[in-house]
């Protein structure tokens, strides 16, 4: 993807996508932006509150739409929702239009990560702990297709900055 200059990061709700992103963003020093933080400015409203109030269906209109919003946006990292890549053909808009970066974790330590989120995360509010495991198996495979198609793959469980910024710029040619 020469010439490039947005970076859109995926993966499954609690792979350090934007922890990633916002560091990324500094090693490269490119603008950061939170697509879940873009949903809330937009919308006036708190993910969760979006989901209670107008359901999923609604927000993933509105996340496609802020999405291709950032299309303009050069030299700029963006951390995704989980379910982003999956939804309004949003794998395909990311892939021809900037580079994508896939955190990729197991389930158990998706699980270990989330267990302490789930009143902040509405697709996991209504789970146990005995629960969330097999939730987490089941939408992963489900999102794996999508997540797949990522043009980079890092393990989001012990990221390696410098490991991902040298293949970003050898890749973007920066």
């Amino acid at each position: 993807m020469p010439g490039s200059n947005k970076i859109y990061v995926i993966g499954f709700m609690g792979s350090g996508k934007t922890t990633t992103g916002m560091k990324l963003s500094g090693l490269l020093g490119w603008t950061f932006k939170d697509l879940d933080k873009l949903i809330e400015e937009h919308t006036g409203m708190t993910i969760p509150g979006i989901f209670s109030i107008h359901g999923e269906a609604w927000f993933r209109q509105t996340e496609s739409e802020v999405l291709r919003d950032l299309q303009t946006q050069t030299n700029t990292v963006i951390s995704t929702g989980g379910g982003t890549p999956c939804h309004e053909g949003n794998m395909d808009f990311m892939l021809e239009t900037g580079l994508t970066i896939y955190l990729k974790l197991t389930p158990g330590q998706l699980k270990s990560r989330l267990s302490n989120t789930n009143g902040e995360r509405p697709l996991l509010k209504d789970l146990t702990e005995e629960d969330m495991l097999s939730f987490i198996e089941n939408k992963l495979a489900i999102r794996e297709k999508w997540y797949s198609r990522a043009e980079l793959t890092f393990n989001g469980f012990d990221t390696d900055l410098r490991l991902i910024c040298s293949q970003v710029k050898a890749r973007l040619n920066i």
